[in-house]
C-alpha cells in the first residue's frame, strides 16, 4: 500500500508530462471570426423564400426535416416542419440557426474542430455554438442578415438543404 502511494503521483506526473504534447501535436488554433458586417435582418417574406429552396432540395431527396430563419440577433422569424419530421429536430434546426448567425460561420466550421480533438474540444465550451452540419448563414451584398438551421438529415443533408436555401438570396 505504501509503493503505491509513491508510485501513483510518480506515474500521474509522468503522463502529465506526456500527454498535452501528444494531444497538442498537429492541431490548429480555431480561426478567429469572419468580419462579416451586420446588415437588415432578414424580413419574412426572404426568410419565406430561403426556406422553400430548402423545401424543395429535401423534398427532390426524399428528407424529413425541419428548417428555422433567424435574424441577425438569433431570434426566430420563420420556421417550417415538413410532415414526418422527428419533433427532437425542432429545436436542433433553431439552435443551428442560431449559432450560425450569431457567429457568423457555418455551424460545420464548429463540427471539423470538434473532430480533430485536441483543442478543438474547447469549442463545445462555447454557449451557443452547435457543433453540427446544418446551420448557415445568411449573406447579402456581404452583410449577414440571418441565419437557416435544418435538422432532421444526416448533418450532411441538413448541411446540402441549408447551403441551398442559404443560396436563393446571395
Amino acid at each position: 500500500m505504501t509503493t503505491r502511494r509513491l508510485l501513483l503521483p510518480l506515474l500521474c506526473g509522468f503522463v502529465m508530462n506526456l500527454v498535452p504534447p501528444l494531444v497538442v501535436l498537429g492541431q490548429e488554433d480555431f480561426a478567429p471570426p469572419p468580419q462579416i458586417p451586420y446588415g437588415r435582418p432578414i424580413g419574412l417574406s426572404d426568410a419565406k423564400n430561403v426556406t422553400a429552396a430548402a423545401v424543395e432540395v429535401a423534398e427532390a431527396n426524399r428528407w424529413m426535416m425541419a428548417i428555422a430563419i433567424v435574424d441577425t440577433g438569433g431570434h426566430l422569424v420563420y420556421f417550417e416542419k415538413m410532415d414526418g419530421t422527428q419533433t427532437g429536430s425542432v429545436e436542433v434546426a433553431i439552435d443551428k440557426a442560431r449559432s450560425a448567425a450569431l457567429f457568423r460561420r457555418p455551424t460545420k466550421v464548429f463540427e471539423d474542430g470538434v473532430a480533430q480533438g485536441g483543442q478543438g474540444i474547447r469549442l463545445l465550451n462555447l454557449r451557443g455554438a452547435v457543433p453540427l452540419d446544418g446551420g448557415i448563414p445568411i449573406i447579402v451584398d456581404g452583410e449577414l442578415i440571418g441565419g437557416i438551421g435544418i435538422s432532421g438529415g444526416s448533418g450532411e443533408q441538413d448541411g446540402i438543404a441549408a447551403r441551398a436555401g442559404a443560396a436563393v438570396l446571395q
